[in-house]
């Protein structure tokens, strides 16, 4: 059965996309082309992470109803989706981008949730 795995990160609207990166790689010293990458061990190169990104605008996590999104890392997307829908929660998008497969929903709240499959980049 799928499964959550982990938090991919956390996504919020900044005044400052670039000054609020550059605070989080000088004062605390976590730096990375979208924001703060964690990795997970030092052991696997850059593969797993959570990540901590910034945005100009709230239009990526539209139709949240906030400027924050939370991102769960999942094993198997599409088992996850299809167990979600047999629980009638409402998809909200769902796309492969190459590097990674990504799902939508909204909780309770109206908190936007993006559900993520990390791949491996093809070579």
């Amino acid at each position: 059965m799928a499964k959550i795995t982990g938090l991919g990160g956390i996504f919020y609207v900044a005044k400052n996309v670039e000054e609020t990166k550059k605070w989080y790689a000088d004062i605390l010293g976590i730096g990375g082309d979208y924001g703060p990458m964690l990795k997970w061990s030092e052991e696997k190169g850059d593969r797993p992470y959570s990540l901590i990104s910034f945005f100009g605008d709230n239009e990526y996590i539209k139709p949240g109803k906030s400027d924050f999104m939370i991102n769960l890392r999942v094993d198997n997307l599409d088992e996850f989706v299809a167990m979600l829908v047999d629980k009638k929660v409402k998809i909200e998008g769902q796309v492969d981008e190459g590097y990674g497969k990504f799902a939508w929903i909204l909780d309770p709240n109206g908190i936007k949730i993006e559900l993520w499959q990390q791949v491996e980049a093809a070579e």
